[in-house]
Order: structure tokens, then sequence, then C-alpha cells
């Protein structure tokens, strides 16, 4: 592979996303379709442009407007980001409010714990 070919511009790329929790399994079959199968998911709260509900419970009126999402977090050197975004992107879009967001960001540098390899090798 010459640096030409080389995916990120031979940087380490952080992809985040924050999406709908019934849209995980299709962004996890999406991400190994594109030879991206590593990631992290973490159960998230937030708000963004998705409105507020309000509840009731015990005869108590409240409001809900931090919703239940799903964070994916992907590291990748040999797949382009753009790629990943598209796949997350694609997957996890349904055309209503709360779809989510997808977020890059550059990895100044990566360690794997198991084998002490670094940078590139360790993704």
């Amino acid at each position: 592979m010459s640096d030409s070919d080389v995916p990120n511009d031979g940087d380490i790329k952080l992809v985040m996303a924050v999406i709908r929790p019934d849209k995980l399994s299709d962004v996890k079959t999406a991400l190994a379709e594109i030879g991206a199968p590593s990631l992290t998911v973490t159960n998230v709260s937030g708000r963004g442009s998705q409105p507020a509900k309000k509840s009731q419970w015990r005869g108590e009126e409240y409001t809900v407007d931090l919703h239940q999402k799903v964070k994916v977090e992907c590291v990748v050197a040999d797949i382009p980001a753009g790629d990943v975004v598209d796949a997350i992107a694609d997957a996890a879009h349904t055309g209503e409010k709360g779809d989510g967001k997808v977020f890059t960001f550059p990895v100044e540098s990566a360690v794997q714990v198991r084998t002490g390899k670094t940078g590139r090798d360790a993704v």
C-alpha cells in the first residue's frame, strides 16, 4: 500500500455517533459490511431537536426532555472515516427528528494494551 493509498491521510480517526437505540442493529450490520466491525457502544441520554414529551406518573405530570440514545464509537485507520460516517448515517436514518448526529475526530495516539503496539498498528 503506497502513501497515496492510505485511508485517512495516514491518520487515525474516531467516528462517534449518537443514534436511536432501535437502529443499533442496523448500524452494526452496516459497519461490518464495510469492514469496520470494532466499535464501542454506550447507552446515553440527551436532547437536540427532538421535542420534549409530557407524561404522567402516579398522577403527577412531568416533562421528558432527555431522550434515550446510543453512542457508537469506531476508531479507524485502514478504513476511510468517510465510509464509516456514510454507513452509520445511512443505517441510522429514519427521516424523523431525533435520528442523531455523527462526528469525526482526529486521534492523537493509540496503544493496544495487550500487545503494546502503538499508532496505526494498535488500531
